[in-house]
């Protein structure tokens, strides 16, 4: 397994946000996690990304510091739970957030030419440049704009490039259709789908079950910090209960 996520749990000083989920991702698949708002997805991701242990350490002794986590998380045969963030995001592990997250006073340019650090070798820093603006050409004419000037789509065509640009092997994708026109979302899906084809493997998180079933090979549906089940879209919308339920279809 590419990465295995097994029995991982997060408090948040009382409050569980995440009970036992375990998952896994074979390398190449496109897999997707669904739920309602507040099932704890993107807690999910932060957890593998090492975010949440980044919290831990950085705000110890305060009252967001009180932060418990157990479990494990094991990317490409190495076990990534004791490792800091930038650590795992060097091995290829990269965390798209929600809204982008950009630096928002820096350019699009600027933005992309940070995330290239990981990358000594200059020729491949410009391959990925290439690669990025032709999955988004939008960002090579907003080249010199301020990032937090943009769009919504913009904003996250750019994250997913910053992506591309930390040589991502496994790409975290956290809700990219929030807040997007129907149009949009259709042409940022068309993209997400061409960056599978060019050999990455992708976990996604989305609100938007239709667009999340219609790209992944298998799908975990989550609820109240937990994965209540797991199939392809043919088994889930089999369960009348499941798709009623939790799918809202």
């Amino acid at each position: 397994m590419f990465l295995e996520v097994k029995d991982i749990s997060v408090y948040y000083d009382t409050a569980q946000v995440l009970n036992k989920v375990s998952l896994h991702v074979d390398e190449g698949e496109v897999i997707s996690v669904v739920g309602s708002n507040g099932a704890g997805k993107t807690t999910l991701l932060r957890r593998i990304a090492g975010l949440v242990k980044w919290e831990k350490d950085t705000f110890k002794g305060t009252k967001l510091g009180r932060i418990t986590i157990e479990g494990s998380v094991t990317f490409n045969g190495e076990e990534i739970d004791k490792l800091e963030a930038y650590q795992i995001a060097a091995r290829g592990l990269i965390l798209c957030p929600e809204r982008g997250r950009l630096y928002r006073e820096m350019t699009v340019t600027e933005n992309l030419k940070v995330h290239a650090f990981l990358c000594k070798d200059k020729h491949v820093i410009q391959q990925n440049f290439e690669k990025v603006y032709t999955l988004f050409p939008i960002l090579k004419a907003r080249g010199n704009q301020i990032a937090g000037t943009l769009s919504g789509g913009e904003r996250t065509m750019l994250a997913i490039g910053r992506a591309l640009m930390s040589q991502a092997r496994l790409m975290l994708i956290d809700e990219p259709s929030t807040g997007l026109s129907p149009i949009i979302k259709d042409e940022l899906f068309k993209r997400l789908k061409q960056i599978h084809g060019l050999g990455l493997t992708i976990l996604l998180v989305e609100q938007d079950v239709s667009y999340a079933f219609a790209m992944a090979q298998r799908n975990y549906v989550m609820s109240k910090g937990h994965i209540v089940s797991e199939g392809t879209v043919t088994e889930l919308l089999a369960d009348e209960f499941l798709r009623k339920t939790y799918l809202g279809m």
